[in-house]
């Protein structure tokens, strides 16, 4: 009886071990190196982006300006699910910081814009966290009219002005 056995033993286990194991799908390297950049593995499974989250030009996260209505801080609708993107990403990147600077054009007093930048980027600040990135990770300035896009005196420059740049800090 031991014989048997020993001999259904050694056949059950030659027959788990003669069983070979194919990848169920294709593997992509998805880790992110110390400098923010994709891991050097290829991916397999074709047509999927190699580039980190916020330098791929496909990602909503590549977006980081939100322009405003003149003489106005409320974000357009149309930048909201940009902000909240970017939130995410900080709620999900416990390291990542960022800095808000809120701009404006060059029409008005100094004081009048460095208060009105301030507002700007206090708003996107407020957005971001009721969005679930933690206060700690952003730092809102006003750069008032300082630090113009555009240089001309037209609607159109004053335009690129008015706006909040969202800037990560070591990344």
């Amino acid at each position: 009886m031991k014989k048997v056995l020993s001999v259904l033993m050694i056949s059950l286990l030659s027959a788990c071990a003669s069983q070979t194991t194919q990848p169920a799908a294709d593997v992509e390297d998805r880790t992110i190196g110390a400098n923010g950049e994709a891991g050097n593995g290829s991916s397999i499974a074709s047509g999927e982006s190699n580039f980190h989250p916020l330098q791929d030009p496909n990602s909503i996260l590549s977006q980081r300006s939100v322009y405003y209505d003149f003489d106005s801080y409320t974000v357009r609708n149309e930048y909201r699910e940009m902000v909240t993107a970017h939130a995410q990403y900080l709620r999900d990147n416990a390291n990542s910081k960022v800095l808000l600077q809120g701009n404006t054009d060059g029409r008005g007093s100094r004081e009048y814009n460095l208060a009105l930048g301030q507002r700007r980027a206090d708003g996107v600040k407020n957005m971001m966290t009721l969005s679930g990135a933690r206060d700690s990770q952003i730092e809102a300035v006003s750069l008032g009219e300082e630090k113009p896009r555009a240089v001309g005196h037209d609607e159109s420059s004053w335009r690129q002005n008015r706006r909040t740049d969202i800037i990560y800090r070591g990344e």
